[in-house]
C-alpha cells in the first residue's frame, strides 16, 4: 500500500501522494459521510502504479478523520474550504472525485472554483426521496436513538455483497456521530426538495458552461428519468455502471475507477 504523507492543508487534513509539479491535473478525493480518506487507499494504489508522480490528495472532510468540525458543513461552504486549501498548496484546477455525500461537494466545488472534471460516484443529485425520509425521520434523529436512522441508510448500501477486504473497511473505518449527521444533513433538513433541486441545477449548469468534464459512476442501473435529467444539463457526461459494487463501487473496482481517471 502506498501510504503517502498525511498533511494538515489549511484546516483540513489529507493524505498527500505525488508532486505538485506534474503536467496532470491533480486528483483530490472526497470521502463520504462518517468516513474517512483511509476510503481511498486501494483507489490510491492503482493511481500511483499507473502514473508514480501524479498528485492525489485524499482529504479529511470537517468532522471526519483529524479535520476539525466546521461552523457550517453544507457543500458549497465545504467546497470553499477546500478551495482555499488547494488553492495555498499549489494544486490548481484538480479533477474532483467525490463519494456518496464527497460527490455533492465535488459537484459544488466544480460549479464555483476552477476544475478539470468531476466523479461523482454513487450520489444522486436529486434528493427528493432521501431528503424526504430524512425529514420523515428528523424527531428519531435528533434524540437518542439518533443511531437508528444511521443504521437504516446502512442497510440500503450493499454492504453484505462487498468483498470481505471492502465489507471490512466499510463496517470499522467509520465513525458517526449525532451532530455530524446532523450538521451535514442541515441542508437536507431545512430546504424543500424544489430548492435543493434548483441549486443542483444551477451547479450543473455552470459545469457545463465551464467546459468540466463530469463521469456519474453507480454501482447499479441509473434510473431513466435521472439519466434524462443529468444529461439535458450536461450532455456530454458520462454515465458508468459497475453492477453488484452497492454503494462502494470504488472499493469494488479500484482499477475501473483508475482506468476513468488516467485513460
Amino acid at each position: 500500500m502506498t501510504l503517502g504523507q498525511y498533511e494538515l492543508l489549511g484546516r483540513l487534513g489529507a493524505r498527500v501522494h505525488g508532486t505538485r509539479h506534474g503536467n496532470e491535473p491533480p486528483v483530490v478525493l472526497l470521502h463520504g459521510l462518517t468516513y474517512d480518506h483511509r476510503q481511498w487507499d486501494t483507489l490510491t494504489d492503482e493511481l500511483t502504479a499507473r502514473e508514480p508522480g501524479r498528485l492525489i490528495v485524499a482529504f479529511d472532510l470537517p468532522g471526519h478523520g483529524r479535520s476539525p468540525d466546521a461552523e457550517s458543513c453544507r457543500p458549497a461552504d465545504i467546497a470553499l474550504s477546500l478551495h482555499r486549501s488547494l488553492d495555498a498548496f499549489g494544486a490548481a484546477a484538480p479533477i474532483v472525485v467525490g463519494h456518496s455525500f464527497g460527490a455533492v461537494v465535488a459537484t459544488a466545488y466544480a460549479a464555483v472554483h476552477p476544475a478539470a472534471g468531476v466523479v461523482n460516484i454513487d450520489q444522486p443529485l436529486l434528493a427528493g426521496t432521501f431528503a424526504k425520509r430524512l425529514r420523515e425521520l428528523e424527531p428519531l434523529l435528533r434524540g437518542p436513538r439518533w443511531r437508528d436512522v444511521w443504521d437504516e441508510q446502512l442497510a440500503a448500501m450493499g454492504i453484505d455483497a462487498l468483498p470481505p477486504r471492502a465489507r471490512e473497511l466499510v463496517r470499522t473505518a467509520t465513525a458517526p456521530r449525532q451532530e455530524l449527521l446532523l450538521a451535514y444533513w442541515q441542508e437536507l433538513l431545512e430546504e424543500s426538495s424544489e430548492e435543493l433541486a434548483r441549486r443542483r441545477t444551477w451547479q450543473l449548469r455552470a459545469i457545463r458552461h465551464a467546459g468540466v468534464d463530469y463521469t456519474h459512476v453507480t454501482g447499479s442501473e441509473v434510473p431513466q428519468l435521472y439519466a434524462q435529467w443529468l444529461t439535458a444539463l450536461l450532455p456530454t457526461a458520462r454515465l458508468v455502471t459497475f453492477p453488484g459494487s452497492g454503494h462502494f463501487p470504488h472499493l469494488v473496482h479500484p482499477a475501473a475507477i483508475a482506468g476513468l481517471l488516467t485513460g
